[in-house]
């Protein structure tokens, strides 16, 4: 008899934005000519640059004769993206990696969900909260989080994040933890962390033999030159940590799928018996066991995001974001909310008002305002409370929104 994974059973029946699809779809079923903006999930509207388009041309051109074909690639990815990932992303930041230190991905979620594979199911796990959803949901389907309780799996140490504290979370001081979850810029508060901050993580790990899980997804959206964009601007840090990176919001990609995961080969975890074992080799193992790797296509467009035009190109679509989150802190803050982020990220964090919880507040703005946000409670406990904005959507729909909120904050409040 085939027997189920129960740990899958653990899980919340929907993700958190089929959640959120869910009561939008039904506002509309109620609602048919009210046109909704969408301000909550974190899909990207601009298109794709033109040196990506040129790029993927040739590259369907080459797939089109014989001589120029190309089948089944390397599981790790091509040399010629991951040379120009090496040479723009990290020596021109005086990082040295090697070359068979960067595996293309088809996009940061699935490394930071399926890495954990290679621990045991029993390691403790430690995360900031709140969180992107995916770096939990993938610990509980192996059973690595226990049983959820009160909005807690009892199996994870939460470090919250609030205005409270600054968004800077607190190392665990009573207890060990064997993994820990770092994203910045933050994903959903849009806070970053500093290089005296980042260094006391890594020192952490280091002297507790603990494994960092880094992801700098939108490391391109940093605008103050003091923050790091890299853990591995930190020395001693590829003896900790593992990091993780996407060219869906950077360029655009989130229909072509592509990234990169660093595995360094320093990077090392102990068996029971207390030998250390390196992750790359391991890594390298897997990949070419259950991943297809990402298409030709896709990656010789990412390699098109560092041609002198490309990058050129790319930064004025991040300009573009980034004018809109900036726009949107400014009238937020203008019309009363508490506001984080929007300086170095894409996302802007608001604490909801009057004690509102995240989910009343997400229906009182879809149907006052037929604005959709993200509850923060859906990105963990200490989310409660507020609710994550994007700055991906057209200058146009933000500057509606924007109005929309306005006029209904004063028919409410």
């Amino acid at each position: 008899m085939a027997l189920i994974n129960e740990h899958f059973l653990k899980l919340s029946n929907n993700y958190l934005f089929a959640d959120i699809a869910k009561k939008v779809n039904a506002f509309k079923v109620l609602h048919p000519k009210s046109q909704v903006i969408s301000l909550g999930i974190g899909d990207v509207t601009q298109p794709l640059c033109p040196a990506v388009i040129e790029a993927m041309h040739r590259a369907t051109d080459e797939m089109a004769t014989s001589g120029s074909f190309h089948g089944y690639g390397p599981e790790q990815g091509y040399e010629f993206l991951r040379e120009a990932i090496l040479k723009n992303d990290f020596l021109a930041r005086g990082i040295h990696l090697d070359m068979d230190e960067i595996f293309i991905n088809d996009g940061a979620k699935s490394d930071t969900g399926n890495f954990q594979e290679l621990i045991r199911w029993d390691n403790s796990v430690g995360v900031t909260d709140p969180i992107y959803p995916v770096y939990i949901d993938s610990n509980v389907m192996i059973g690595r989080a226990g049983t959820l309780t009160n909005g807690k799996w009892d199996n994870v140490i939460y470090m919250p994040c609030t205005a409270e504290n600054g968004f800077v979370p607190k190392i665990p001081a009573d207890r060990h933890v064997d993994v820990i979850y770092l994203c910045y810029p933050n994903n959903p508060t849009g806070t970053v962390i500093t290089k005296q901050e980042l260094r006391k993580w890594v020192n952490y790990a280091l002297k507790n033999d603990t494994l960092i899980f880094y992801d700098a997804a939108y490391e391109a959206f940093i605008t103050e030159p003091s923050i790091p964009h890299s853990i591995y601007e930190i020395r001693g840090a590829r003896r900790c940590a593992v990091e993780f990176h996407s060219f869906s919001k950077t360029a655009g990609f989130t229909g072509l799928r592509c990234g990169y995961t660093i595995v360094p080969k320093e990077l090392t975890v102990a068996t029971l018996e207390g030998k250390r074992i390196p992750l790359n080799p391991l890594w390298n193992r897997r990949q070419c066991t259950k991943f297809n790797g990402a298409s030709y296509i896709s990656q010789r467009a990412a390699e098109a995001i560092y041609t002198p035009e490309g990058k050129i190109q790319v930064q004025q679509t991040i300009d573009y974001y980034m004018q809109n989150a900036h726009r949107m802190v400014l009238v937020l803050k203008k019309l009363g909310f508490e506001v984080y982020g929007g300086v170095n990220a894409p996302y802007i964090w608001m604490r909801t008002p009057a004690g509102t919880s995240s989910w009343q507040f997400f229906e009182a703005l879809l149907y006052g305002a037929n604005v959709v946000c993200t509850p923060g409670v859906g990105f963990g406990p200490s989310g409660e409370g507020y609710v994550r904005f994007t700055a991906f959507g057209t200058h146009e729909n933000t500057e509606e929104a924007l109005k929309r909120i306005e006029k209904w904050m004063k028919q409410t409040y």
